[in-house]
């Protein structure tokens, strides 16, 4: 895997900064070669190989943009922590990134509680944060007026697949979800946008991060005879509690939201991956048309990073962090970022992004794909 913008966390990361000028003496994290930025999120354990890959997917476009002689002569530097998704250690990972590494601003930090958590730390650094990764809707306005998130609300994606599976007569829905804040408000989220239809989940089914309670989550799915289960399950946790639904005797169909991955799903779930469809945040990576998507699988292919949904992710919300650091220009402060990022309107491979209204939401696209038994995805 692409690992060249996963930098390990040592003191010795922040050595070699060239002289500050007069002028950047007092903004942190920017030299006259370099712009810093601090990542925290879980990159251990089964929920931390995907965060890994969307990461690598950041890469591709910040090794591009630093091979092109960076950003005003500056080069992108990414400083990346775990946190395992701990609040307490996300925390103190925000607060070392700010004092010991330097860091200017935040990209593709991950999580509900982290970053809801972090809210403080945030605010009285002043350092943006950009693209944060399967953040909750609750914990993105905990953070509003530092955070700027690209995907769209989990709010839209769940409204997006009721209103699929309803269209297409399905009434009996369950969701199964991760055992954690951002989970649990997930499956809220879902009861909403059933009760708006006058329909309740036939079963709210909370699976432990660490897949200990994939088996039992599994039974408790196929009990409840729903006839779709809407999951919020990263890593390879959504195939195992698939296989084990239908081990138990359950025939429903499964739909993922954006954090499942569906090429994962495929390795572990087999010929029974077609009946999995997921709702996508980016357009579609393999597209011929969109320019910008063919530029980023062919630096994915040179770099040997995985292409798909994740890692494109990662890709778009690093064009939109590299646009916004550019935009700002050589007079780079993190309060001058913060006006550009308000002020922002852009296109990225055929997405709006707009940060100019009210929310720090970005994005409102929302796509749904099939999943294939080979891992691909099918629009």
């Amino acid at each position: 895997m692409h690992r060249r913008n996963f930098i390990a966390a040592s003191a010795a990361a922040v050595a070699g900064f060239g002289p500050l000028s007069s002028v950047r003496a007092a903004e942190s994290g920017v030299s006259d070669t370099e712009i810093v930025l601090g990542h925290t999120g879980i990159l251990s354990g089964p929920l931390g190989a995907p965060i890994k890959v969307v990461m690598a997917g950041a890469g591709l476009a910040f090794d591009a943009a630093n091979a092109q002689g960076g950003l005003s002569g500056r080069k992108i530097r990414l400083v990346s922590l775990d946190d395992e998704l701990v609040p307490e250690k996300a925390v103190a990972n925000y607060e070392k990134l700010l004092g010991e590494h330097r860091a200017f601003a935040f990209f593709g930090c991950v999580g509900s509680g982290t970053t809801a958590a972090a809210a403080k730390v945030l605010n009285q650094s002043g350092a943006p944060m950009v693209g944060g990764y399967a953040v909750s809707d609750s914990a993105r306005d905990r953070v509003a007026g530092s955070g700027y998130f690209v995907r769209a609300t989990f709010a839209r994606e769940a409204q997006a697949l009721v209103q699929h599976l309803t269209t297409i007569g399905v009434s009996r829905i369950a969701v199964a979800y991760l055992d954690n804040p951002g989970g649990a408000e997930v499956a809220k989220l879902v009861d909403a946008a059933l009760a708006a239809l006058q329909l309740k989940p036939v079963a709210a089914v909370p699976v432990k991060g660490d897949g200990s309670t994939n088996e039992s989550a599994g039974k408790t799915l196929a009990e409840s005879k729903a006839q779709a289960v809407i999951m919020y399950l990263g890593g390879g946790i959504g195939g195992e509690v698939m296989k084990s639904a239908w081990s138990a005797g359950g025939r429903q169909m499964f739909y993922g939201m954006s954090i499942v991955p569906g090429d994962v799903t495929a390795k572990l779930v087999g010929d029974k991956t077609s009946g999995l469809a997921i709702s996508q945040v980016v357009p579609y990576p393999w597209s011929e048309v969109d320019a910008g998507t063919k530029e980023y699988r062919q630096l994915a292919e040179r770099a040997k990073v995985d292409i798909g949904y994740l890692s494109y992710e990662g890709y778009v919300n690093a064009q939109v962090m590299i646009e916004a650091l550019r935009r700002t220009g050589r007079d780079l402060t993190r309060a001058r970022l913060h006006a550009t990022l308000k002020s922002m309107k852009l296109r990225v491979s055929n997405m709006e992004v707009d940060f100019t209204g009210a929310s720090n939401t970005g994005s409102r696209f929302i796509e749904m794909v099939r999943v294939t038994k080979e891992g691909k995805f099918l629009r």
